[in-house]
């Protein structure tokens, strides 16, 4: 191939382009490690050499530092050497559901969806409703689609059992209850992704349910779409028209199967390795919310944080999401090996 990209038709010039940039994910960082490397050896001499103290001290500031950067561009080789999940890159549907726990885990169902919603905000995601089930804060299930670059990639080991304990409101003596919730984060399909066949699909409508008087819906705008081949349902009535309803659920049944085939090619290919982080499955218990400690631990890293607060405001969720990335793409290295 010549030098000139002029003779390139679209296709190839976006795929020389994306090989370029995967290219520059593992050579740029590697670069700047070398560097690295050149300047703890320099601050190491100063540091033994030097008699100085404030200029050791300085310089003993300087090497933690650059031992950070090391950490940070090593994780970035690692990254680009890693194979590329395409659903990775995309979006999300997130669902949420309160399990055991009656009232307290509803609420704390509404909590963890307002922690996402900030999160995402804080991301520059798009956080939209798809439907949910609530009444004030608290909320029985919610399914939500949110949009941006990375999202699934990020938001992808939030699936599994999150566990709450704390005293409830209404508790009088003062004992702690502990509720549970389940998550679980599917990768946005396309067409691209998954083909559904009409002929594969039964639709029904009915009559939505509603809190009575005007807010009952007088005509049947609830859809409920079955999957014949995999008995996967999904129904959606949060709009007040049934072709909304029928395109929230097909969004929601596609991104089911999409997941679906995903988990089946991974099991496959990681089947003789036992993970760290797990499954990713929404039976697995992945995190406790401990309020009276202000801790919260995830059980897949054996990582404690005390600070409760600013993970459940979404800031500091991010700490956590970055140790489960660490640990996600350690184990796809060991896979590779």
């Amino acid at each position: 191939m010549s030098g000139d990209i002029s003779d390139l038709g679209r296709e190839e010039l976006a795929k020389v382009s994306k090989d370029f940039s995967d290219t520059g994910q593992i050579v740029l960082p590697y670069n700047r490690l070398l560097e690295l490397y050149g300047e703890l050896t320099e601050l190491q001499q100063m540091i033994d050499e030097s008699k100085d103290q404030s200029l050791r001290t300085l310089a003993l500031e300087e090497r933690q530092v650059a031992l950070e950067d090391v950490a940070e561009a090593e994780r970035q080789i690692i990254n680009g050497l890693l194979p590329k999940d395409q659903a990775e890159s995309g979006g999300a549907i997130l669902e949420i559901r309160a399990g055991t726990g009656g009232d307290e885990a509803s609420l704390f169902s509404g909590e963890l969806l307002r922690m996402y919603e900030r999160h995402s905000q804080l991301r520059g995601w798009k956080f939209n409703t798809i439907s949910s089930l609530e009444e004030g804060n608290r909320v029985k299930e919610a399914t939500v689609e949110v949009s941006g670059r990375g999202v699934f990639g990020a938001l992808m080991f939030e699936s599994g059992v999150h566990r709450v304990q704390r005293v409830p409101a209404t508790e009088t003596q003062g004992r702690i209850h502990t509720s549970t919730v389940t998550v679980a984060v599917l990768p946005q399909a396309t067409d691209v992704h998954i083909e559904v066949r009409e002929s594969d699909l039964r639709i029904d409508v009915f009559r939505a349910s509603g809190k009575g008087g005007q807010h009952v819906n007088t005509t049947d705008s609830a859809v409920r779409i079955t999957h014949l081949p995999t008995g996967l349902a999904v129904e959606n009535q949060q709009e007040r028209s049934q072709l909304r309803n029928k395109e929230k659920a097909m969004q929601i049944l596609r991104a089911r199967l999409y997941d679906m085939e995903r988990q089946k090619l991974d099991n496959e290919r990681r089947a003789s390795r036992n993970r760290l982080i797990g499954t990713g499955d929404r039976s697995e218990k992945c995190r406790t919310y401990n309020f009276a400690q202000s801790r919260v631990t995830d059980h897949r890293i054996n990582l404690s944080l005390y600070d409760l607060e600013g993970i459940m405001s979404g800031v500091s969720l991010q700490s956590i999401i970055d140790r489960l990335r660490i640990q996600h793409d350690l184990d796809e290295l060991a896979d590779m090996s």
